[in-house]
């Protein structure tokens, strides 16, 4: 499966009324792989979500990403899994889930993205980039670590991290393959212009 990882939106519920519609709107506006990122739900909740935004993706034909819940994502039948340092090992879900769905790492150092591509991974998620409100805990990866990477590893890279309309060009020196966005899009007033403008930028 080609999958095209320029802009690739993270959800979060708490920065909107609506996710349906600002999921939509986003996919509307450029957006080219969605991930469902919930901190704070139960299990039917993630899996309810998880089931409405999928009717959207695959109404457009956009890849669904479910964010460390393994078995949310064969729950819905998502199109792959994204797993964090502390969550289950790529390794372990790759064994679980098969060769055929995307397993996407979150990495910030040379050595763990090193190892996650080794283990099975099909992206990397490097991060945070810059200060970002919806993940306080995150340490901060230098434009120079994101190159390091970039040059150790063959997998595709997106970057993730307080990326908005000012600091997004700041990453492009890199030479990755996209941009993880949350609130830059999710809590803009009209996600659809916002990821149009995010997606120029980029692409540009």
């Amino acid at each position: 499966m080609k999958i095209d990882y320029s802009l690739y939106l993270c959800t979060d519920r708490n920065l909107t009324a609506d996710i349906e519609k600002a999921v939509e709107l986003a996919i509307n506006g450029g957006v080219t792989v969605v991930q469902l990122r919930e901190k704070n739900c139960t299990s039917r909740e993630f899996f309810e979500v998880g089931k409405s935004l999928k009717k959207i993706t695959d109404s457009k034909n956009i890849p669904l990403i479910v964010n460390d819940r393994l078995d949310i994502a064969q729950a819905i039948d998502a199109a792959g899994v994204h797993v964090g340092q502390t969550d289950l090992p790529c390794k372990v879900a790759r064994k679980i889930w098969g060769a055929e769905k995307i397993i996407g790492v979150s990495v910030s150092t040379v050595e763990e993205a090193v190892q996650a591509e080794i283990d099975g991974a099909n992206y990397l998620g490097v991060g945070a980039m810059f200060a970002t409100n919806t993940k306080t805990d995150a340490k901060l990866v230098t434009l120079d670590t994101l190159k390091k990477i970039r040059a150790a590893v063959k997998i595709p890279i997106v970057a993730i991290g307080g990326i908005n309309l000012e600091t997004i060009s700041k990453i492009k020196p890199a030479k990755i393959d996209g941009v993880a966005v949350v609130s830059a899009i999710i809590a803009a007033e009209n996600p659809e212009i916002a990821a149009k403008n995010l997606l120029k930028v980029w692409r540009n």
